[in-house]
């Protein structure tokens, strides 16, 4: 295997990256709610974290097999990001949506963490991705 991807693997979860967050702009500006900013933040469809980590492992997976402790290393940081993603930082979102409430102005960011559907789409661009530049 001797292709530029498989050579450099760090491009593969930026690529990965970057298609979640045009997707979530392009997702973003069909609803009419385009915004850089929201584009570029944390939370919403799909999930960039999601897409970065699971490309990170798919990419370890191709490069050296499902057995190869990096592979394991890579799916285990993987599934704590993504755990992360759509609890610890969902319920954050929803402390801070609490707190914009009862203060009644909106200083919190509410937008922090994923649903499960924002996370497992975001996991697929990044298979999707990673296994696509393994092959160029």
């Amino acid at each position: 295997m001797n292709y530029f991807f498989a050579q450099h693997l760090i491009f593969i979860p930026l690529v990965s990256y970057i298609v979640a967050t045009l997707l979530k702009g392009f997702l973003l500006w069909k609803r009419k709610k385009f915004h850089l900013q929201v584009m570029l933040s944390t939370g919403g469809m799909p999930s960039g974290h999601s897409a970065l980590v699971s490309s990170l492992a798919t990419a370890i997976g191709i490069k050296y097999g499902p057995q190869s402790d990096l592979f394991v290393l890579a799916l285990v940081f993987a599934a704590i990001v993504i755990y992360d993603a759509m609890n610890i930082r969902y319920q954050s979102g929803l402390h801070a949506h609490a707190l914009n409430t009862i203060k009644g102005e909106k200083k919190l960011n509410e937008s922090l963490g994923h649903l499960p559907s924002e996370t497992l789409v975001g996991s697929m661009i990044g298979v999707f991705v990673a296994a696509a530049l393994m092959q160029i």
